[in-house]
């Protein structure tokens, strides 16, 4: 089945059962987004007016104008609560009466004239009955705005560094930290800018956090969410398989970034949700090793942790597989008591346990995979040993089984305390053995429904026969050849 439909200056295409997605990126990036119903966004900030009370704003900022040759991608945190992708939008919630203002720019004639119409402030009527927000206003007009607000005491901002294009919280911290802890930088985040100018501009108003808030949230996924998130790990799936069939010996890591790459954007995605990790032979030590010019051997095994960012959303999935195709006896014995043991996880999560309660069910079938599992050196099964035995102290502990996975790569609610309905995240242990450099691991996209847990990357093999399957087939990088 395919249908293809114009909405907003997008062309949405839709093949087979696969979730109908926009082509093109500049277009797709000028428009209020059609993955989502305004009344879905409008669903998240009465849970915003609910989270504050009464007396209570919210503020929150979206991202500034790109360079002329960039493609606008917005914060995470501003389009989930909105949708609008243009520059310089605020968002105003209004706890008492429980209405949205969307300050927008008017609309740059110049610009728009080479580069296209954006969302503006120019037709407040038509921009408010598109993005489902209760008015449209100038930028200008903020600061009298949160005057006239007579009867609110505070205001939340978000504290947490904003989230952009292939970047997760825990890289926005490392960001802004190394900028403010720099002797000739020292620069503040544009969220502490916020907050400055906030208590300059509104004083009257106590400033309070509105990441927790924002962060809670996003723990569980709505159907909309699950149904880009599948999409998404269905292109990077499909990534990972065609780098599957290219792998040969002689190939360089980066061609396999390429050609992942090229699979994202043929789909859709508008980016990538991180910087490719293609790590062959020992470089797969290095746990976030980016994909280099190092040419791959026989012997080596390759691993590859890559996927798009679509629609705002992303995924997260790892194989690994040997470059000439064939497993070689100790890695057959090493990667089959690996997945032995990762499928012993995989298989034991259910909604209703606790990320302990998972681990505690999964160690018995653990025990008989080590019991019977052969190694050619005593290292091997030592490493092995080691392997279970951390699982075993991560039951007694409660340590949770891997990360959130939604709009960033590392989100928010998932993989730690009790599997709910509608958490996605991944597992991604790793067997280590660094006297010979060896890393194993696999990495799969988990969603909880009501009645037990969908692994999303199930169609990327990872038995042994299956990816030696998979990679007789030829590749697209051998059917286009290098230029000389």
């Amino acid at each position: 089945m395919r249908w293809q439909k114009v909405v907003g200056g997008c062309m949405l295409i839709a093949i087979g059962g696969g979730v109908a997605m926009p082509v093109g990126h500049a277009q797709a990036g000028r428009a209020f987004t059609t993955n989502f119903t305004p009344a879905e966004f409008a669903a998240r900030r009465a849970r915003v007016y609910d989270a504050i009370g009464p007396g209570s704003l919210a503020l929150i900022q979206g991202l500034p104008s790109v360079h002329s040759s960039a493609i606008f991608r917005q914060s995470n945190e501003f389009y989930y609560l909105s949708g609008v992708v243009a520059p310089q939008a605020i968002l105003l919630m209004d706890g008492t009466t429980r209405r949205t203002i969307l300050y927008l720019p008017k609309q740059n004639v110049s610009r728009a004239a080479v580069e296209g119409d954006l969302l503006s402030s120019d037709d407040p009527v038509a921009t408010a009955r598109v993005t489902g927000v209760d008015e449209v206003r100038l930028p200008d007009l903020l600061e009298a705005d949160l005057a006239a607000r007579a009867g609110a005491t505070t205001v939340y901002v978000p504290f947490a560094p904003t989230e952009g294009a292939s970047e997760s919280p825990d890289g926005a911290r490392r960001r802004t930290a190394d900028a403010a802890a720099d002797p000739w930088d020292r620069r503040i985040s544009r969220e502490a800018h916020l907050k400055a100018l906030l208590a300059a501009r509104a004083p009257r108003l106590e400033i309070k956090d509105l990441s927790p808030i924002l962060n809670t949230m996003r723990e569980i996924k709505s159907a909309a969410e699950i149904a880009l998130i599948t999409r998404a790990t269905q292109i990077g799936g499909e990534a990972i398989l065609e780098s599957m069939r290219s792998t040969v010996p002689g190939v360089a890591e980066y061609e396999l970034d390429a050609l992942a790459q090229f699979i994202f954007v043929r789909h859709g995605a508008q980016g990538e949700a991180y910087r490719a990790i293609v790590a062959s032979g020992p470089a797969a030590m290095n746990a976030h090793h980016r994909a280099g010019e190092k040419v791959m051997t026989t012997g080596e095994l390759v691993l590859m942790d890559y996927c798009p960012d679509l629609g705002y959303y992303r995924c997260d999935v790892t194989r690994q597989w040997p470059v000439n195709g064939k497993f070689g006896p100790d890695q057959r014995d090493l990667y089959g008591f690996y997945l032995g043991i990762y499928e012993a996880v995989l298989n034991a999560i259910k909604p209703g346990l606790r990320s302990q309660q998972v681990l505690q069910a999964a160690l018995p079938q653990m025990d008989v995979i080590l019991g019977a599992a052969k190694f050619s050196k005593p290292r091997y099964a030592e490493a092995a040993k080691q392997f279970v035995e951390r699982y075993r102290a991560s039951a007694e502990r409660g340590a949770g089984l891997g990360h959130a996975v939604g709009m960033a790569t590392h989100d928010f609610g998932g993989g730690t305390g009790l599997m709910r309905p509608g958490m996605v995240f991944t597992i991604e242990p790793a067997l280590t053995i660094p006297e010979e450099q060896i890393y194993i691991r696999l990495e799969d996209m988990i969603v909880i429904t009501q009645t037990g847990a969908t692994v999303l990357s199930d169609f990327v093999p990872r038995s042994i026969a299956a990816v030696e399957k998979v990679m007789v087939g030829p590749g697209l990088l051998q059917q286009y050849g290098r230029i000389r």
